[in-house]
């Protein structure tokens, strides 16, 4: 008669699981896949209802705005004012649809989108510039950072004339407006990425000898790059606002969407006035999502991820 096999029980979070010398039964690694290919279902499901709600939301959200539109125009206001909101479908018909008019949008979106583009790309490189230099010192932070906040506190319509007596009622004009009015959250956000890097890892650059810019260049600027991107979307869509309040007030040059909103205006062409303001929109909301590209490309999903899952 042979003998009995001998059992070695092991205990994997409460259960018991037994495994013969033979090795007949399932080791733990192929439990462990046993269990996991159950699941695998499971979370598969999860995944497309995760994507179907991130699809239905704004859709549902974009309904209810619309509803709250044709309200607005329909049951708010009276037949005879209901030129200051016409209904959508007026919008897309004598807006959108209307040759005319589209050929003033499109001129006035192509002149201020090279104003947006000229004054964001100077609000960066000074932005930048000033960040790094008030990360490398504290009297320096102390001494410049106070500007930055006093440029953000002082109303930029304050400035607009005193800009167009010094610099005339042109391109330049409307490119420092820009600048002024997306300059401090690039600021800001860059000089908070420099400063949030780990001190053991500023200790163990300290023990290698680096330099001051071998630190900011392999150190500090890949650890800022999540915070330097979210001041460039933020800044992104505050250049579209200085480029149309720069036309509002510069009406000398080329017409931007800020001219043809006021002509629009003006002349209380609302359906041309409400597609002006929706491309204006969409001239943001692009501007916020090519910068957030490029916000991936250079971070990749690593930050996206360890925020997740946090």
């Amino acid at each position: 008669m042979s003998a009995p096999s001998r059992v070695r029980p092991s205990s994997i979070e409460g259960n018991t699981v037994t495994a013969t010398e033979q090795g007949v039964e399932p080791t733990v690694q192929a439990e462990g896949e046993l269990i996991a290919a159950g699941t695998a279902p499971l979370v598969r499901r999860r995944r497309r209802g995760s994507r179907l709600l991130n699809i239905a939301a704004p859709l549902a959200v974009f309904g209810v705005l619309i509803g709250a539109w044709y309200a607005i125009t329909y049951l708010v206001l009276e037949p005879g004012r209901r030129f200051l909101m016409p209904p959508p479908q007026e919008v897309i018909t004598e807006g959108f649809l209307d040759e005319q008019a589209m050929e003033k949008i499109g001129d006035a979106l192509w002149n201020t989108i090279e104003v947006t583009f000229t004054g964001l790309a100077f609000a960066i490189v000074i932005g930048m510039a000033w960040a790094v230099a008030m990360s490398q010192a504290k009297v320096a932070e102390r001494s410049l950072f106070p500007y930055a906040v006093a440029l953000q506190c002082i109303p930029i319509l304050a400035l607009v004339p005193l800009i167009g007596f010094w610099f005339g009622y042109d391109f330049p004009a409307r490119v420092i407006v820009c600048v002024l009015i997306a300059l401090f959250p690039i600021v800001s956000n860059t000089l908070f990425g420099l400063q949030s890097v780990d001190r053991g890892q500023h200790e163990l650059f300290d023990l290698h000898g680096a330099g001051r810019l071998t630190r900011l260049m392999k150190l500090q600027f890949p650890a800022a790059m999540p915070a330097i991107f979210a001041g460039f979307r933020i800044s992104a869509g505050l250049s579209v606002v200085g480029a149309i309040v720069g036309d509002v007030f510069f009406r000398q040059g080329e017409p931007g969407l800020g001219i043809v909103l006021d002509n629009f205006r003006s002349r209380i062409q609302g359906p041309e006035l409400f597609a002006t303001i929706i491309v204006a929109a969409l001239l943001g909301f692009a501007t916020f999502l090519v910068f957030g590209w490029l916000g991936k490309l250079a971070v990749g999903r690593w930050y996206d991820t360890s925020r997740d899952g946090a």
